[in-house]
């Protein structure tokens, strides 16, 4: 039986760390792999997709249409992906375009301000950094629009894919030009800042390879980035953001994309919880692996006792046992009182009611010696209680 009992023990103490990795190793590959996944979609979508308004890229979202058109029509496009650069190609009498202006920390874009060229700015999110006066407005989808102002490249556009987003103007600003506006916030947006002209383009759409031959396009692009004898093409990178600069605005510098696969990590974590979760359901039984005898656990149980000196504990449980197996040899109903127990107990053995209270009810025993003696003289007077 020893063996047995070892064995089931044993058996039922737990799974190994062998059978533990087999029980996990589906939910943990599973989870690797909802990770990965998450990762590679806040990376590939985590900012502009590859080449976009690249001037060197064929790729529908890339910008090479534009460039050419330009080179052709006489302007020197100058590709430009650090401050340095910028400072170095960029001037008075140039036009700077910046394609992704929220990857520029603070000081990048005060820098690209301080060069006295025309502005160009794509997308811009916090426009405020390049003119006074000039705040994000609603973000709406892009779409073709009529310029409804009097700029010129935008008159000889005619309608165009504008939107993105839209602007406020300050009345102080400038010289201001608001053009395809909807809800009265125009996406396209030029002041004077400084002896120079700056212009937000509140979607890039108009320059992608995609869109550039469609509606009036090609002349807003040109209109915009043809001014000037020479065009500085702006392609900021995350790499060229200064060191103190990036512990300021990390939050400000990282694409909304990143933000957005995390998020998506986060909801597939949650499902995988919700999936491998235990359910509530039904108690079912389960047959035991070794059947234990009553004598055993009575015995282990009073071992316990005896261990702890839990003397007042053992001889309540004694007491308790006897009072609900004499309750129901004289009839007595499960809840009668102490005193109808007594009473009914007492004129059937014949003992006087304070004995048997004593006995039933009485103070725990003040040693082992003396728990032993309730004990026979408990089963004395069942035995009795029984003759009657």
């Amino acid at each position: 039986m020893t063996t047995a009992a070892t064995t089931a023990v044993a058996t039922t103490a737990g799974p190994g760390p062998r059978e533990a990795w087999r029980a996990a190793r589906g939910p943990v590959t599973v989870a690797l792999v909802v990770v990965l996944g998450a990762l590679a979609v806040a990376l590939l979508a985590g900012g502009p997709p590859a080449g976009r308004l690249d001037p060197r890229s064929p790729a529908p979202d890339g910008s090479r249409a534009v460039a050419e058109v330009l080179r052709d029509q006489g302007v020197q496009v100058d590709l430009a992906t650090t401050t340095a650069a910028v400072r170095r190609l960029a001037g008075p009498g140039r036009t700077l375009l910046v394609t992704d202006p929220e990857l520029l920390a603070d000081s990048q874009a005060s820098a690209v301000l301080g060069l006295g060229t025309d502005l160009v700015v794509v997308e811009a999110a916090r426009p405020e950094r390049f003119a006074a006066g000039v705040s994000l407005g609603q973000v709406s989808p892009p779409g073709v629009r009529r310029p409804g102002c009097r700029l010129a490249a935008a008159r000889r556009a005619g309608g165009a894919d504008t939107g993105g987003a839209g602007y406020v103007v300050a009345t102080t600003a400038r010289g201001a030009r608001l053009c395809y506006a909807e809800d009265g916030q125009p996406s396209l947006v030029r002041v004077a800042e400084g002896g120079r002209a700056v212009t937000f383009l509140g979607s890039g759409a108009a320059l992608t390879n995609r869109r550039f031959g469609e509606e009036g396009n090609a002349a807003l692009a040109l209109g915009l980035l043809g001014g000037q004898d020479r065009l500085v093409w702006y392609l900021p990178a995350l790499s060229d953001v200064p060191a103190s600069a990036a512990q300021e605005s990390v939050y400000d510098l990282v694409p909304d994309g990143v933000w957005w696969g995390l998020a998506q990590l986060a909801v597939a974590v949650v499902l995988l919880a919700l999936w491998r979760a235990r359910r509530l359901g039904p108690v079912v039984a389960e047959p035991l692996p070794v059947v234990v005898q009553a004598a055993e656990t009575v015995e282990g149980r009073a071992r316990l006792y005896r261990r702890s000196r839990a003397r007042d504990t053992a001889a309540e449980s004694l007491r308790g046992a006897r009072r609900v197996r004499l309750g129901r040899l004289l009839g007595l109903p499960p809840r009668s009182d102490a005193a109808a127990l007594v009473d009914a107990v007492a004129a059937r053995s014949g003992r006087s009611p304070a004995e048997v209270g004593a006995l039933l009810y009485g103070a725990a025993p003040a040693d082992d010696r003396a728990l032993v003696a309730l004990a026979d003289a408990l089963d004395a007077l069942d035995q009795e209680v029984r003759r009657q």
